[in-house]
């Protein structure tokens, strides 16, 4: 275990010491210091937390004031550990300095080929711009936009443009195929690359479908087929057969009727698949889509769909903690900075870290993705504090976090809490992370990291398991509950 100690932690101790401090825990009702008949204070101390830290493998934080800078209190702060969504933060400040909070992402609709009297001769393009936000009422729009346009008829083919990102099947390769959090990656995503998938007890057996639901509109697709099978396990198969996402699911895990959203591996087969859909209502009749991914010379944008501003997108994407946001606008910065798609997801995680390790002088940072759902990825809690640091001087980030609800004892939320915190989560199996800032009741503002992970646990999850592995919930349960009595110990410490 590594501990220092600044000059002002120093203080703060001896005076709780000299108080006649107890290590007991402080966050039982209230966030201050409580004084006892004795007048004692109740601050424990780090390293006798750390010790009833309650979680199997490693743990370190870091906390530092925002003002001056000064580092308040590490404990193995220099220890690598992988920050789950917590990178989710890096992947913000890369990506509104790469491309501008006001970037905005376009989906095209593109004639390669005269259109006179409202016949396309040549062929209609869909050109996926990066748009991570793009969605079954957005497509339809477009479709509408054609009709409006007067476009009735194209004799050429229907290609869809998906090379603006490299494509990859699935985010995390080691999840399991059927989780919608680790779907493909291409230049082009529809409903976030998830299918949904219904299910209702029938007279003979289950009628299913498979859709591109949102509110307005609800297309059937054919690129990905349900196949119920009588078994018990495994609940969900998957195969690429025939160019369509193939699926099977076990008959008795049906019950009586659900959904669940599944994610898509064939993205622009997807989006081909319900933008025909939506153009044949609008009276326009194409071919079979065709990936491709070039777009032709000497194509003519003829509709056009932009993508809320980035800062929005960022800031739904730190809420949600959404991969696919994460994954599109990280390799759209890349590509941004390097004058073309990057090379892989991989290729474009390293220019990031890279990146962080120029713009923050951090020491550390590893990442293999740009949503921490890759295990591989590696940041300090040191480095990720003086990231943060630095954003929050340039007025970057704090706006856009989170506000983290403060908790009691016993993991009730705490009504008007003296305590204000915005930050990050990040959580995977025997994984956890906390970062971004918080304000005391005096006013003092700090920022901070807290990473947890047991990798041998982790390490001997099934790949069938990852979704709720054995121990996994209570482990998590119990890593969150001491970030809770961490922050109430800073407030006390640093913010009285």
């Amino acid at each position: 275990m590594q501990v220092k100690f600044t000059r002002r932690f120093i203080l703060a101790g001896l005076g709780a010491w000299a108080a006649g401090a107890t290590h007991a825990d402080p966050l039982a009702t209230s966030l201050r210091p409580r004084l006892r008949q004795t007048g004692a204070r109740q601050v424990s101390q780090p390293e006798s937390m750390l010790s009833q830290a309650g979680t199997s493998g490693d743990v370190a934080w870091s906390v530092a004031d925002v003002k001056t800078g000064l580092r308040l209190e590490a404990v193995n702060g220099g220890l690598a550990l992988p920050p789950a969504s917590v990178a989710k933060t890096l992947t913000a400040l890369y990506a509104l300095e790469s491309l501008g909070s006001e970037h905005r992402f376009k989906t095209r609709i593109y004639a390669a080929g005269a259109v006179r009297n409202g016949i396309l001769t040549g062929d209609l393009i869909l050109a996926g711009g990066g748009d991570p936000t793009l969605d079954t009422d957005a497509l339809a729009a477009l479709a509408a936009q054609l009709k409006a346009a007067g476009l009735h008829e194209v004799r050429g083919d229907f290609l869809v443009y998906d090379g603006a990102l490299p494509f990859v099947r699935s985010i995390d390769a080691g999840q399991p195929d059927h989780v919608g959090y680790s779907p493909a990656v291409s230049g082009i995503a529809l409903n976030y690359n998830r299918v949904h998938f219904e299910w209702k007890r029938a007279a003979s057996g289950w009628a299913i479908s498979m859709d591109a639901r949102t509110e307005r509109y609800r297309p059937e697709v054919q690129m990905a087929r349900m196949r119920v099978v009588d078994r018990k396990t495994p609940v969900y198969t998957y195969a690429n057969n025939g160019g369509a996402d193939s699926w099977t699911v076990a008959s008795q895990a049906l019950g009586n009727g659900g959904a669940r959203w599944l994610p898509v591996r064939r993205p622009a087969d997807y989006a081909g698949d319900v933008f025909r859909t939506l153009a044949r209502s609008n009276g326009i009749v194409l071919k079979p889509a065709k990936v491709t991914g070039r777009l032709p010379g000497g194509a003519v944008a003829i509709a056009e769909r932009a993508s809320p501003r980035l800062v929005a997108i960022v800031q739904g994407m730190l809420k949600h903690s959404n991969n696919l946001t994460a994954e599109m606008v990280g390799m759209s910065a890349s590509a941004a900075r390097r004058g073309g798609p990057p090379t892989s997801l991989r290729a474009s995680a390293a220019q990031m870290s890279r990146w962080a390790a120029r713009r923050f002088d951090m020491k550390q940072v590893s990442l293999v993705d740009h949503s921490g759902l890759g295990d591989a990825s590696r940041v300090t809690a040191d480095d990720l504090v003086t990231a943060l640091i630095e954003a929050r001087r340039q007025g970057a980030l704090r706006p856009l976090l989170k506000a983290i609800p403060i908790r009691d004892a016993n993991g009730r939320v705490l009504r008007n809490a003296p305590i204000k915190v915005d930050a990050k989560t990040g959580t995977l199996n025997f994984v956890s992370g906390l970062g971004g800032f918080m304000t005391a009741a005096d006013g003092t503002e700090l920022a901070f990291a807290i990473f947890a992970a047991d990798r041998s646990a982790r390490a001997r999850i099934s790949r069938a398991e990852r979704e709720v592995p054995p121990g996994a919930r209570a482990w998590n349960g119990r890593a969150r509950a001491f970030q809770q009595k961490l922050i109430a110990r800073w407030g006390t410490v640093y913010g009285s």
